[in-house]
């Protein structure tokens, strides 16, 4: 029970992280978003080399490395996952909050159709009815906006193309988000340094508040992550499905409530049919997870002697 109760205060505290990561990269203005993301490539690496020392799994590593297979496809992860946070990042600091809000409330329902065509995964059909409800949402959106939600579909598909990838090798976290962005971190460093050497970097021109707040964005991206792996560990999927809500509903009052970005009635309509669709998908994912447990509790009766 308090490893249960231990899982899900993981769980709410990366979401509660992510959930509020749009007032904390509007700090980091007024860097653009690729140096951005550059640092916290190179401060990520920085801050998780620290951690791999200090627990002492450097030794879970090599074997990653020389796993060609793996490296490749932690390589596909990393680009994916650079191209999620510079989408997400443009869209905090151009006023597009609720947008990307949007981007991970479809998210699960994108990881279902993923897995349909790569697993060859079978849905149910309440499972059909919600990716059905939330193309009815996503149409809405673009006749209300006068062009697809761009933002929030390129967020989707990113991580969840990203989760794809992590599913198709076993890794765990550190060693994994370490290795993810080792493969980024010689390309960001460059990068940084011909910003830097153009003049157009904001490391070393607005100060010291700003660039340890730069440097803060490695610390930023691991402890989320870290606790999701802690919580994915000790509470069933189900319940990571319906935690994982709190960071959209927070994304989205953060955009209205504190960045004051526009709810026109028709984009709400939108919203409230994409919530629909959640509704529908989390109550047969709930179904589903509870019948299992109810047969695995049966085949685990002993048989009268």
């Amino acid at each position: 029970m308090q490893e249960g109760r231990l899982g899900v205060l993981c769980g709410l505290g990366a979401y509660l992280l992510w959930g509020v990561f749009p007032l904390y990269f509007r700090q980091l203005e007024p860097a653009g978003g690729l140096e951005i993301v550059a640092h916290r490539v190179v401060w990520s690496v920085v801050f998780v080399a620290l951690l791999l020392t200090v627990i002492r799994r450097w030794r879970s590593v090599p074997p990653v490395v020389a796993d060609r297979r793996a490296l490749l496809v932690l390589a596909v992860a990393a680009v994916l996952i650079a191209v999620n946070w510079l989408v997400y990042v443009v869209a905090v600091n151009s006023g597009h909050v609720v947008e990307a809000s949007l981007g991970y409330f479809i998210n699960p329902l994108v990881s279902v159709l993923l897995g349909v065509v790569f697993f060859a995964e079978r849905l149910r059909p309440m499972q059909w009815t919600a990716v059905g409800i939330a193309t009815v949402a996503v149409v809405v959106l673009t006749v209300d906006h006068g062009r697809p939600p761009w933002i929030a579909l390129a967020l989707a598909a990113s991580f969840g193309f990203y989760g794809l990838m992590k599913k198709l090798v076993r890794v765990e976290a550190a060693p994994g988000l370490f290795v993810e962005t080792a493969v980024l971190v010689i390309p960001a460093a460059v990068f940084l340094v011909l910003l830097e050497g153009r003049g157009e970097g904001t490391a070393g021109s607005e100060g010291v508040g700003h660039l340890l707040l730069l440097m803060s964005t490695g610390i930023a991206t691991a402890v989320p992550l870290l606790l999701f792996a802690a919580a994915s560990r000790r509470v069933p999927l189900s319940t990571m499905g319906l935690l994982q809500y709190v960071t959209p509903l927070l994304q989205l009052a953060v955009g209205v409530f504190v960045f004051s970005e526009p709810m026109p009635p028709a984009r709400l309509a939108g919203f409230v049919i994409v919530w629909v669709a959640l509704a529908v998908f989390s109550l047969d994912s709930l179904r589903n997870a509870r019948a299992g447990a109810r047969r695995r509790a049966a085949d685990t009766v002993p048989e009268p002697v």
